[in-house]
């Protein structure tokens, strides 16, 4: 049997993009050589843009289901700063629950599934795995950020990086209020996200693959104090973040999504929300059989979150220009409330003015 696309990878981006595929009408088939429920280490949060994108898939997450959260809350030794989301919701959920949930609302919609089935080779008209051959007239790579099919297609990012590494557990303790906890320390951060009534995951990012956990606490204190006799829920699990892009996403009939396409570091908290908003967007440039309105939308979804990222990363490597952003988002807390709803959801031209862009790096210089 051909089908109309075989998605190589069944993380939530392939699982996203299968769902979007199949309410256009179209006849979908996804690859993984692993089996569900697949987990990953990540900050386990999804912002109001990518609630939207789910909502739109017919996956409805509320309180029975997840963890509101109403915004980021940014700490390092010296500045604290809350900021709230405009508009949407957003939710904290363990990635193997969110994955669940879309597995099943695929088999509801009769996506065909090959799990355990590695992929092999590929060539214009077919996916060649260990248990098989699947033709198609639509390739998609969701198969993350060493994607077989960006290298196949020539597509592959090119150039050094500089990874980092992230680490997430969960912890059996009422989340203490409605905020994700991002603390700043020296070229590192720890996240605490609320994933439960009686549940949070905290999860640490720094460039040194040598700390772990049970280290890292000693840097952040006001976390260690929190969670002190707090039972783990789970054990460590680790991955690796970095900001990197495709050279394209698209060429020929081929296509990627998520991480494949583009990976923003860990440090932003975006990268569920994006997958889940690209496959929206590729399964209407599939529907119409025009692969370059998704090139188009891909570029305008990823501009922001990478411009943003770039920004964190920065305030990572520079302890300077961390302490005087914290103090400018301390001092003007409508200012950080802006960010914040362009961190969620809203296009930087409609949240700031152009001169409020223009003039943010003036800012921080005087902050």
């Amino acid at each position: 049997m051909q089908f109309d696309l075989i998605v190589v990878g069944g993380g939530p981006a392939g699982l996203a993009t299968a769902i979007a595929a199949s309410l256009k009408g179209l006849r979908v088939r996804v690859v993984d050589a692993r089996k569900p429920p697949i987990d990953k280490a990540c900050g386990e949060g999804i912002l109001p843009h990518g609630v939207a994108a789910l909502r739109s898939l017919g996956v409805n997450l509320d309180s029975t289901t997840a963890i509101p959260f109403s915004g980021l809350r940014f700490f390092d030794e010296k500045s604290a700063v809350a900021g709230a989301f405009a508009f949407g919701s957003a939710f904290g959920i363990r990635r193997t629950a969110f994955h669940s949930l879309l597995v099943e609302r695929a088999i509801n919609l009769g996506v065909s599934f090959a799990w355990g089935s590695r992929a092999l080779r590929f060539d214009s008209r077919a996916v060649h795995t260990s248990n098989g051959s699947f033709s198609y007239r639509w390739l998609i790579g969701a198969d993350g950020e060493r994607s077989g099919v960006a290298r196949f297609a020539g597509l592959a990012p090119q150039g050094s990086i500089r990874p980092r590494f992230g680490f997430r557990r969960h912890y059996e303790i009422a989340p203490w209020n409605q905020y994700v906890e991002f603390h700043w320390g020296h070229r590192c951060q720890m996240a605490v996200t609320p994933t439960g009534r009686r549940e949070v995951c905290v999860s640490f990012f720094t460039s040194d693959p040598a700390v772990r956990l049970s280290r890292a606490f000693a840097l952040f204190p006001e976390v260690a104090q929190r969670i002190s006799g707090a039972r783990p829920l789970s054990d460590e699990a680790g991955a690796v973040t970095m900001l990197r892009r495709a050279r394209g996403v698209t060429r020929g009939n081929v296509a990627l999504v998520g991480d494949a396409s583009c990976t923003v570091d860990g440090i932003a908290g975006m990268g569920l929300s994006l997958a889940l908003q690209q496959a929206i967007h590729l399964a209407d440039a599939l529907a119409h059989e025009n692969l370059s309105d998704y090139s188009s939308a891909h570029w305008r979804l990823v501009r922001t979150p990478t411009r943003i990222t770039r920004l964190l990363l920065a305030m990572n490597f520079s302890s300077a220009l961390r302490r005087k952003m914290l103090r400018l988002f301390a001092a003007r807390p409508a200012f950080f409330a802006k960010i914040i709803s362009i961190h969620g959801s809203e296009s930087a031209s409609r949240v700031l003015g152009t001169s409020e862009l223009l003039n943010l790096g003036w800012r921080a210089l005087w902050a």
